[in-house]
């Protein structure tokens, strides 16, 4: 009986470990940003409630060296009145209401803080980090990170400035980073930019751990992973990516993650392609 369970056992964690091994990271935009105002605590509790893997938020460095999480360099199109985000201090962005503007039911939600969108983070869960500011953040980042409880969650690191991700490699290195990019056609040539080449040798250069690029689906093809893989760019992730068959479109191309504002749509998206193959 014994001799007739070990092959079944073997079986049964070969197909776990397969499944795994071609699941994707979902990770919330802002949070569930389509449900709730972005970048504020209820859009990360809605996420997590939704069952996303992660959460993105964006983070900028206060007049006052303080990190507070908003994607716009200026609070007007979230806060209706426009101050610039650096030249002001915590105490100043914290006097704005970051909710309403989605609906009233969000009235009077702050700009967080980047530890209060930390301790939001569940256990086992990924707090992806995207750096808006310039690299005079990282060292305020590092002292941010070293006083916080963070050991049983996951961190990843994003910025479209590799000088922030070099200086995030060097400051920390065992917290993994994505270098971020879009892609822009040239009108005349039809060519796409950065190539699969430019993006494995700036992810080298900056020591990033992958690539997070737009999810564009005329660019982003098998061809082009094995490039940058050719490249020693071995990890990618996509954003923002809120159509079904997009998601799986990356899916099957071994993303590393997905990045969308509606997590909980995205996931069941996904697993019913899953099942239905």
């Amino acid at each position: 009986m014994r001799s007739r369970l070990i092959p079944l056992f073997v079986f049964v964690a070969s197909v776990s470990l397969s499944q795994l091994a071609f699941s994707q990271m979902i990770v919330a935009h802002r949070g569930a940003s389509h449900d709730a105002p972005e970048n504020t605590l209820s859009a990360f509790r809605l996420a997590w409630k939704q069952n996303a893997d992660g959460v993105e938020g964006d983070f900028y460095l206060t007049a006052d060296s303080k990190i507070v999480c908003i994607h716009d360099k200026d609070t007007k199109r979230t806060a209706g009145k426009k101050i610039v985000v650096q030249d002001s201090t915590l105490a100043e962005l914290r006097q704005l209401d970051a909710g309403k503007w989605k609906d009233a039911k969000w009235a009077n939600e702050p700009i967080p803080t980047f530890a209060e969108v930390l301790q939001t983070v569940p256990e086992g869960r990924t707090f992806v980090i995207e750096i808006k500011s310039d690299e005079r953040i990282v060292p305020v980042l590092k002292s941010e990170l070293d006083r916080l409880d963070h050991a049983n969650i996951n961190l990843l690191i994003i910025s479209f400035n590799d000088k922030v991700i070099a200086d995030c490699k060097r400051l920390l290195p065992n917290v993994k980073s994505h270098w971020l990019t879009s892609f822009k056609q040239n009108k005349a040539t039809g060519k796409w930019t950065p190539t699969a080449d430019q993006i494995a040798k700036t992810v080298k250069k900056s020591g990033a751990s992958g690539v997070g690029m737009h999810g564009n689906t005329q660019v982003i093809d098998a061809a082009f992973i094995a490039a940058m893989k050719q490249g020693g760019c071995d990890e990618f992730h996509v954003w923002t990516v809120d159509s079904p068959a997009d998601a799986n479109y990356f899916s099957k191309l071994g993303a590393f993650g997905i990045t969308t504002n509606r997590p909980a749509f995205i996931r069941e998206a996904l697993e019913t392609k899953t099942a239905a193959n």
